[in-house]
């Protein structure tokens, strides 16, 4: 893992070795995708999974005032991490390690945490442009984040690691419609909702009608679109074993959204998710393939 030469070792591994547990607990797919690359690179994906974790439950366990307040500080101790402040914190002692280690610019973050403040403020969204700006923010930055570490300046890289974060944040829209909804949130564009035939109540209910059926299927085919805007430019990485990662983590999400067509659209019920085995068949494909 990365190392300092002006940070105690032993508390910059402490932190990156927190990071790696917030990752395999929070973000299974995730962690499972980053095991194929190279251990620094590993643990700097670890540190970065790790920052937007504790930033996102941040929002989902506060509300308001407190979830304000709790952000305002994240925001505050990122700014501390630019600055090279003193501080003591292993995750954040981690994480600044890799930021600098991979010339993360600021602006990602300072994205990253506007678009957390909007889920703080706005609870639903008008139209897919305004869900789009939202997606961009807590998402597509994360892309090019990522893609700072894997290791490509290409304008078409770039791009496309917007899209493939995009593309997981619709993914992860419709799979938690029940658990945001039940945080008084609700994701899906409402003209979208109105056009189909989706009401709030039904939502409440968890009606998985025609209606709804209908909706998550043009849900679906957009957030597919969005993964296969993303694939050209996996290409321009320039480390094999960083394509080869970018290519598992966008096959492995997109699997989501089939598998909540094999449970029938029911996202009320049912969480989809991709297994152990499924994940592995997944992987030893594309290795196979060499599509990468």
């Amino acid at each position: 893992m990365p190392t300092s030469n002006t940070t105690d070792s032993m508390s910059l591994a402490d932190g990156f070795a927190a990071a790696r547990a917030i990752t395999k607990q929070c973000g299974r797919t995730f962690y499972f995708s980053a095991h194929f690359l190279p251990r620094e690179k590993r643990y700097a994906t670890y540190s970065v999974y790790a920052l937007c974790r504790i930033s996102d439950d941040t929002v989902d366990n506060n509300c308001g005032d407190a979830a304000a307040h709790q952000l305002n500080t994240i925001k505050n101790k990122i700014d501390a991490v630019y600055n090279r402040s003193s501080m003591t914190d292993p995750v954040l002692l981690a994480f600044r390690e890799t930021v600098f280690n991979y010339s993360i610019p600021k602006l990602y973050y300072d994205e990253l945490i506007d678009g957390m403040y909007m889920d703080v403020h706005k609870s639903s969204y008008d139209n897919f442009d305004e869900l789009y700006r939202y997606c961009y923010k807590v998402a597509g930055v994360v892309g090019l984040i990522m893609l700072k570490i894997f290791g490509s300046d290409n304008a078409q890289a770039e791009a496309s690691a917007v899209q493939l974060g995009i593309a997981m944040q619709l993914t992860n829209i419709l799979r938690d419609i029940k658990e945001d909804f039940e945080r008084g949130r609700i994701y899906l564009p409402l003209d979208e909702l109105e056009r189909f035939g989706v009401t709030r109540q039904s939502l409440s209910r968890g009606i998985v009608d025609d209606n709804f059926k209908s909706m998550m299927r043009f849900q679906i085919k957009r957030a597919r679109t969005h993964y296969e805007q993303s694939a050209a430019g996996i290409k321009m990485i320039t480390d094999v074993r960083s394509r080869f990662v970018a290519c598992a983590m966008k096959d492995l999400y997109a699997q989501i959204l089939t598998a909540i067509e094999e449970n029938n659209y029911d996202v009320f019920t049912i969480r989809a998710h991709v297994g152990t085995l499924r994940k592995l068949k997944t992987a030893c494909g594309i290795f196979l393939k060499g599509n990468y």
